[in-house]
């Protein structure tokens, strides 16, 4: 009965949701029911992802765009009623300075005075924000609509628009599937499913270009870029107003976050994440740890502001770096009063920089004659002022009351930092990663500082293929080494072994045959006697060989793992070589399927999307035709052609931007270890471990069970070939010719 009754409120709470038939669907987060009081979001949110799991499409885009409705106007109410009930009569905090007042301070309220006066503002102030929200949000108000802090971070995160585009398209309503589907890419740029969703909008015929917009960008974003774009046209005059409005809006997102600082969600997440002082006992330390926490969730909101979506740290210098564009431009055009009064704005962060001042005696002398009260930006002046009393009181109970702070601003003037705290803060914030993005892998000047072999040399870098992301070194294997690899391949084809492959004919052309073998399979011959174990070994070791070193160059900073390995040889077949016309392997992309009509590479199914880097290993060169060669996106423009040689690598990443194929064998064998690389540890080769335990000599097992038990001296792993070298050693078969370093 219960759960009858459940299901026809939620039935009418559809149907109070749901625009009239006919009518049209409102664009980004327009309201669904205008006027109504916002219900409350979590559980708006749930019930629309119940109607999304049971396939009630209609329903789920009601409930979910409601949900982000109700958020939206929750963060708005909070912040008109917290400016209405600031500037009410008698809500006004009254003034205490944190430092002993001296003799010549003025006098002071007698005993108990100050806290009668600051208690009854606060209650005035409450009271007012109260009613505010109780006719803003319905009875309850704000408390009614208190979130979790799960709830926040699938806000946050965008998620209501993975499943709003979803059940668009299920809807096909295709446009707005395409809106919600960017507007979470946006917030989620390296979410593997979305990006895949989105190239298959972009190839959709009936979505219009301008359907991908993101639903949620704050406006001083928009406003931000567009004044750079026109700024870098030389265009000053029509980039003035709208870096004008990309500061108005910046100020104004800024009070907008101020104002949820002081919901009782962020006393929550504070609560949850351990900030602030805790709850020490007292009334007043009670009192004094909200506050705190209350500061430093105000201080951190420029940082929020100045963090595009997507992004992990905000554009440095969010506000005076606008104000330096605004007082720049303003001077282009001949606006020298609005110059002036942008550049002591500027000022006002930094009273010593040199090409402020320049700028500033530079825009007077053009001027003439002074202006009486051509000053600093009053909405500027305002926002330093208050920023430096909040740090001030923050700094105050770093010091007497233990409490943290990190200051997001590198221009707080050193005197309001304590001298006691000034060394740690310097230290500490030489370790923020504010002014710069996380580290990018060095591009590695010389290949002589990772070379782990000796002999192995630089042949070709991405600059002299025409690419990125490729290379070719040679060297990595010995005369006598490519003809084990050889002999081992026609061994293994002799034994009628084609691993990896179903049939004698290759799989990308009717001419050739091609031969496979698999590392697993190259042991189990081996054990079975009918291939050189020898072989079979070297086989493992170079594998791992080629792994270490495509590592070493494109990815040290990130382990790369075997994810297949594979000795290729394709044989032409004679007698149908004449006037042959197709290739030996058609141009494709490792990880995506390319589609060389648009230059597009579409990471799905059934392309191998987990591989990361590729690696071919040539083992001969007495063939014709054969060569690997890169082509542009087209398909069709060849870029780059390498012939392969024994112990020659080609590597490259996987993408699309390395679409490679291989031209027609027409004479001879031509024989490769085919190898890819992953970054994902759950992809990687478990065959590679199984042949390499079928081919361990029971010797070896032992030793590898003592090294076990026996804690070694350095805990650096082993060089594999240096393994190996060891195994080859004690069975007095083929040494290796060459040392490693």
């Amino acid at each position: 009965m219960l759960r009858l009754l459940h299901l026809l409120l939620l039935l009418l709470l559809l149907l109070l949701l749901l625009p009239p038939p006919g009518t049209p669907e409102p664009p980004g987060l327009a309201a669904l029911s205008p006027g109504a009081h916002p219900q409350t979001p979590d559980l708006l949110y749930a019930d629309g992802l119940r109607a999304y799991a049971a396939g009630a499409w209609a329903s789920a885009v009601a409930l979910l765009r409601e949900a982000l409705r109700s958020q939206s106007e929750l963060g708005r109410v909070r912040r008109d009623c917290g400016a209405r009930c600031t500037a009410e009569p008698g809500a006004a905090f009254p003034a205490a300075p944190l430092d002993d007042p001296g003799p010549d301070s003025g006098p002071r309220l007698a005993s108990g005075a100050w806290e009668r006066l600051l208690l009854r503002a606060a209650l005035r102030r409450a009271e007012c924000l109260s009613h505010c929200a109780a006719r803003r949000l319905g009875p309850g108000g704000a408390a009614r609509l208190r979130v979790g802090k799960a709830l926040r971070d699938a806000f946050r995160r965008r998620e209501p628009y993975n499943y709003l585009q979803r059940a668009y398209y299920q809807l096909k309503k295709l446009d707005l599937a395409a809106a919600a589907a960017h507007t979470f890419f946006v917030a989620n740029p390296k979410h593997l499913q979305m990006r895949e969703d989105m190239a298959k909008y972009r190839r959709m015929s009936g979505i219009r270009p301008q359907s991908f917009r993101d639903l949620e960008t704050p406006p001083h974003w928009a406003a931000y870029d567009c004044g750079l774009e026109l700024l870098g046209r030389q265009e000053a005059g029509l980039a003035l107003p709208r870096l004008e409005e990309a500061l108005q809006e910046s100020l104004a997102q800024i009070e907008s976050c101020r104002a949820g600082c002081e919901g009782p969600e962020e006393q929550q997440r504070e609560e949850e994440e351990g900030e602030g002082t805790g709850n020490q006992g007292g009334l007043y330390e009670a009192i004094a740890g909200h506050w705190i926490r209350v500061l430093q969730c105000r201080q951190r909101c420029v940082g929020d502001t100045a963090t595009r979506p997507g992004r992990s740290f905000p554009v440095p210098d969010f506000l005076p770096s606008q104000l330096r564009r605004l007082h720049e431009a303003h001077a282009q055009v001949g606006n020298l009063s609005q110059a002036i009064e942008n550049v002591l704005s500027v000022l006002l962060f930094y009273p010593e920089e040199e090409a402020a001042k320049e700028a500033l005696n530079q825009y007077q002398a053009q001027l003439g004659e002074p202006r009486p009260g051509l000053g600093p930006r009053e909405d500027i002046r305002q926002y330093v002022l208050r920023s430096l009393g909040e740090k001030k009181q923050l700094y105050y109970a770093m010091e007497h009351l233990g409490t943290s702070f990190k200051d997001p601003d590198p221009w707080t003037p050193a005197a309001f930092i304590p001298e006691t705290l000034r060394e740690k803060l310097r230290e500490d914030q030489e370790q923020q990663p504010w002014d710069h993005e996380p580290p990018q892998p060095k591009p590695l000047t010389d290949w002589k500082d990772v070379l782990l072999l000796e002999g192995v040399t630089l042949t070709q870098d991405a600059r002299q293929l025409n690419g990125s992301e490729r290379a070719v070194l040679d060297g990595l294997l010995t005369p006598a080494e490519c003809g084990v690899l050889l002999q081992l391949a026609k061994d293994a084809a002799e034994a009628g072994a084609r691993s990896g492959y179903r049939g004698r004919r290759s799989p990308h052309t009717p001419h050739e045959r091609f031969d496979g073998l698999t590392v697993l399979k190259a042991a189990q011959l081996a054990q079975a006697g009918a291939v050189g174990i020898q072989g079979a070994k070297l086989l493992l070791e170079v594998s791992e060989r080629v792994r270490t070193l495509t590592q070493a160059y494109f990815s040290p900073e990130r382990p790369l793992h075997l994810s297949f390995t594979h000795l290729v040889c394709r044989s032409a077949i004679e007698g149908e070589q004449e006037q042959r016309m197709d290739l030996s392997h058609p141009v494709h992309a490792d990880n995506c399927i390319l589609d060389p009509d648009t230059g597009e590479c579409w990471r799905e199914p059934p392309a191998y999307t987990y591989r990361d880097y590729s690696g071919l290993l040539y083992l001969n060169d007495d063939f014709q035709g054969g060569d690997l060669f890169f082509t542009e996106p087209n398909a069709l423009t060849v870029r780059a052609q390498i012939r392969p040689r024994c112990g020659r690598l080609v590597a490259f990443s996987s993408g699309g931007e390395n679409p490679h194929g291989v031209w027609a064998v027409t004479r001879g064998r031509r024989c490769a270890l085919a190898l890819w690389h992953t970054w994902a540890p759950e992809h990687k080769e478990q065959e590679w471990t199984e042949a390499k335990e079928l081919l361990q000599e029971p010797e070896e097992k032992e030793d590898e069970e003592e090294e076990k038990e026996m804690p070694r001296r350095d805990s650096s792993p082993e060089p594999p070939s240096h393994r190996l070298q060891q195994i080859q050693d004690k069975s007095g078969k083929l040494p290796r010719v060459r040392e490693e370093l």
